[in-house]
Parts: C-alpha cells; structure tokens; sequence
C-alpha cells in the first residue's frame, strides 16, 4: 500500500489517501517547531502524494490551525481534504496568564468547553477564521471522553451530543460540511456516540493497535455495517510500537507496565524472524481493516514524516501475520494487510 493510494471515506463522497497529516504536532507539543520546520513537514506531506490534513483548535491554541492554513492557502482547495474540530472555544489573553500544557510557545489564546449548540458553531466560524480557508470538509466534536473529563464525562457527553451534535448536523444538512464526526481516544465512546446519532465518521486515538484489538468486538463492526470511517491516529501507542521494548518505553502516555514490555518483546522477537521492522507492522496492521480509509501520522520533521511513508510502504509477507495469530499475538479475526 501506498501512503497516496485514494480511499473512499466512508459512506460519503470524500476520497482521502491512505496517510493523512495529523497537525498536532506543529502545535509546539512538547516542544517548539518553528513556523519553516512547519511549512516543511507540509510539504513534504504534500511531496509525498498525502491530500488529507488533521488540525484543531486545541493544538496550540490555535497555532496548530494557523500553520495549517498557512500552509495550505494557495494549494486547490479542491484538491485536498481538511478536517478540524468542536468543543473549545478560545479567546485571546496575555501569554503569562495561559496554562499551554502539554504545548509550549503556543498561540496567545485561553480556551473553555462549549458542546452547546451556539459554543460549536462559533468554534466552527473561528477555526475557519484561523485557518483563513472557505471550508473544512469534516468536522469532528473533540475530547468528550473519559481520557479528557473524567467524572464529568457522562454530563459532557449529553451535552455534545444534545447541542453539538445539532449544530454540525445542521451545517452537514446545508452542506457546509461534507461528514460529521467525534474524536475521542476511547471507542467505547465512539461506539456510544454511533448508537446514539447519525455520524459519518470517527478520529479513534491509539485505541486500535498491535496492543489493542478490543474495537473488533463490537464498535468495528457496526461500522461497517453503517458504512462509517474511522481515521486512527497513534498506531504507536505513544511510542513502544516505534522504540521496541527498551528501557523507559512509553505507553499510552506514561511508562509502559511490564506486561506491556513481554508482549512488544514478543512481537519483536517474530518481526526479528520475519525482518520485518515493528513500526512498519504497527502501521500497516491498523491501516488493513475495512473501515479505516486513513492513518494519521502525526509528526513534527520531514525525517519522521518520511521514515513513517517508508514503514508503511515496506513489504510485510503473508506468514508474518499468521505467525503472530499463531503465538496469540493478534486475534484471529484481525484483517491484515494481505488478507
């Protein structure tokens, strides 16, 4: 498979390539990406055939939507997909007064929830503003999960799907929007969110893995049945799928358990007689099933957009897979690249 191969997205008449950008990243995650490291990293996703882009207001503040219009203002609008998101609102404040973490350096915007019908279409009209672009073709209601609100989350959760949800169907019904959708990094949310409205789509967060197959039981399923997409971003797991299983691994964010550290080993141990390289398995594996038209890699250097290209386009031969359902290190019911 090719990082530039087009796919249908689901039920509705967008085609997205296999590789989308996820502009989390540039957002100065972490750590700063000055605006021509970012520029770069575009076009080099551009260079290498990808056409559907991922921001939101959330990262940076704002800074992330910014560059992404930047970036892509003079590329044929008609040419490309974008998706952005719902569920903060920002206001501009004195940089001194902002807490950006988990970003630094980010823009000079504080942010607050708003699911509310009025909260989401103005966050619709401030992205456009930021992005300085006519539309954006997806729009996904951001965050209403656990991982995010905690004991809220239920409360939230009614509100989203209440007022935000009336909002976007709204702007999908004139058709502002071509899909609606919700991002979150739990499926059982996703699933909910499907059994509870009509949406077109989902941005699933590291949640369908070489670690995480629990999606297949029920979630997966009823969206193929409905025809829906799901763009998976974080096929690393935050970064064990990358490194292997070396000291100071992380999972999901934080150290990974010691149970998490046996089982890469073991994966590691069956790439190692394939020579098949880990990342290349981990990208390729969530890129296989039937209802994921596109991952979304999500880096912040050319480097790494180019190394996450070349994984997904290495030759991963048929045994590979069986051997890890064999030794129990993927369920039989997986789809893989080559079945």
């Amino acid at each position: 498979m090719k990082p530039s191969d087009i796919h249908k997205f689901g039920r509705s008449d967008l085609k997205v390539t296999a590789i989308g950008y996820g502009a989390l990243q540039i957002g100065n995650f972490f750590r700063t990406v000055t605006d021509a490291e970012s520029d770069e990293v575009f076009q080099a996703a551009w260079d290498a055939g990808i056409r559907y882009f991922d921001t939101a207001p959330f990262y940076g503040h704002g800074l992330s939507e910014l560059r992404t219009g930047h970036s892509l203002r003079w590329k044929d609008r008609d040419t490309y997909v974008l998706s952005s998101k719902v569920g903060r609102v920002l206001t501009a404040a004195r940089r001194a007064d902002i807490g950006f973490a988990p970003f630094v350096d980010a823009a000079p915007f504080k942010f607050h929830y708003d699911y509310s019908y009025d909260g989401t279409m103005r966050s619709f009209e401030d992205s456009l503003q930021r992005l300085g672009l006519e539309r954006m073709d997806i729009c996904f209601i951001h965050d209403v999960d656990k991982f995010t609100h905690g004991t809220d989350q239920p409360s939230v959760f009614k509100q989203a799907m209440d007022g935000a949800w009336r909002a976007l169907e709204s702007l999908r019904s004139q058709n502002v929007v071509k899909a609606i959708g919700v991002g979150v990094n739990e499926w059982q949310i996703c699933h909910e969110a499907l059994k509870q409205r009509d949406f077109d789509c989902f941005l699933l967060a590291g949640r369908y893995t070489l670690l995480e197959q629990e999606a297949l039981d029920e979630f997966l399923p009823l969206c193929q049945a409905r025809g829906v997409a799901v763009a998976v971003g974080g096929g690393f797991n935050s970064g064990i799928l990358a490194t292997g299983a070396k000291p100071g691994a992380k999972y999901n964010y934080g150290p990974a358990p010691e149970h998490i550290m046996k089982r890469v080993a073991d994966l590691e141990k069956v790439c190692a007689e394939f020579n098949v390289p880990l990342p290349a398995a981990a990208l390729q594996f969530v890129a296989a099933h039937p209802a994921i038209p596109t991952f979304i890699s999500g880096t912040r250097t050319r480097t790494q957009l180019e190394q996450n290209i070349s994984w997904f386009s290495d030759p991963i031969p048929e045994p590979f897979w069986s051997s890890l359902k064999q030794r129990g290190l993927l369920r039989d019911d997986a789809p893989t690249s080559i079945l």
